[in-house]
């Protein structure tokens, strides 16, 4: 067991924290409110929400016995590690974050969200290897659906976007199906639910693969199409969640062809969805547990310990 560092995530879906010794690791996190009805939060909202919560996911981590001698703080301070990337929600972690390490006296180390995606998906796969080593990888989640070449960069990863949707994410057309269909919001693990009930004889629609890019905005029409006619939901979800699986089984080959011999990693919580994993592990990609497939602070955490240790400056 080293030193204890504490993770701050404050995305546009969760308001998590985690703690990290080297060896084991804690999140404590919660969904945000949105909503019946609704596809998400304005940002404003989303920010205010994580303002009123996030103390409470860090003396959750205390009253669990988790919060001992903080060594160093991290949070993750916008959604990419690009020039660029900006979402007003991480400010809320951010500031939280660097306030709580000058008060202890100990190192803030910033990261973006998506690369926490990858530490935690690493780490809790039991490949934390895969940070030091160059890899692909899916962030498949309800604002990103982005293929990535993944490299080592110091204590972190620098993350290549190679391929992906080209409007909107796999989880947003999840998530439209879901509300068409009455369902709550986010609606990911409703349909995997639903989906064993779905009729055999449904097919997925073939999505069109432009190298190793694609689009999904005309899916939703698709799913508009079903629900109107009065599909039964379990069809709906089936068609929904096999039209996903069947493009990113797809481009995944086409990166394989690209990159020969590289591991896949997959993260984000449209990968927590058990017939995504189930295909995908098929073809041996690599998986995070689910409870760390959706955002979470975890990977923050693991990022901020690794710096520590390599004694990288604040």
């Amino acid at each position: 067991m080293g030193d204890l560092c504490l993770g701050l995530d404050t995305s546009n879906y969760t308001t998590s924290a985690a703690v990290f010794d080297g060896d084991t690791g804690e999140n404590r996190g919660r969904l945000l409110t949105v909503p019946e009805g609704a596809l998400g939060l304005r940002q404003s909202d989303a920010l205010f929400q994580h303002v009123k919560r996030l103390h409470l996911m860090v003396e959750q981590l205390r009253a669990d016995g988790l919060l001992g001698q903080i060594a160093a703080v991290g949070a993750s301070t916008r959604p990419r590690e690009v020039e660029g990337s900006y979402m007003p929600c991480f400010l809320v972690g951010e500031g939280q974050g660097r306030s709580l390490a000058a008060a202890l006296g100990v190192p803030f180390y910033p990261c973006s969200h998506q690369q926490g995606h990858i530490a935690a998906a690493a780490w809790s796969a039991g490949r934390e290897d895969l940070l030091d080593t160059p890899h692909l990888a899916w962030h498949l989640s309800g604002g990103t659906t982005e293929l990535l070449y993944v490299q080592p960069e110091g204590h972190t990863v620098r993350a290549e976007i190679i391929g992906g949707t080209v409007d909107i994410s796999a989880g947003q057309l999840i998530d439209r199906a879901g509300v068409m269909l009455g369902l709550p919001f986010p609606a990911g693990r409703a349909l995997d639910e639903l989906y064993p009930q779905g009729d055999a004889s449904v097919e997925p629609f073939k999505v069109k693969l432009n190298g190793l890019n694609f689009s999904l905005s005309g899916m939703e029409n698709q799913v508009k199409q079903r629900v109107q006619r009065g599909d039964a939901p379990a069809d709906v979800a089936k068609f929904t969640l096999d039209t996903v699986i069947n493009v990113v089984i797809r481009a995944t080959g086409a990166a394989r062809e690209r990159y020969p011999g590289l591991p896949v990693l997959c993260s984000g919580g449209v990968a927590s969805n058990r017939q995504m994993r189930a295909a995908m592990e098929r073809l041996g990609a690599v998986f995070a547990q689910p409870r760390y497939s959706t955002d979470n602070a975890l990977g923050v955490a693991i990022l901020t310990h690794r710096a520590l240790e390599r004694g990288v400056a604040p």
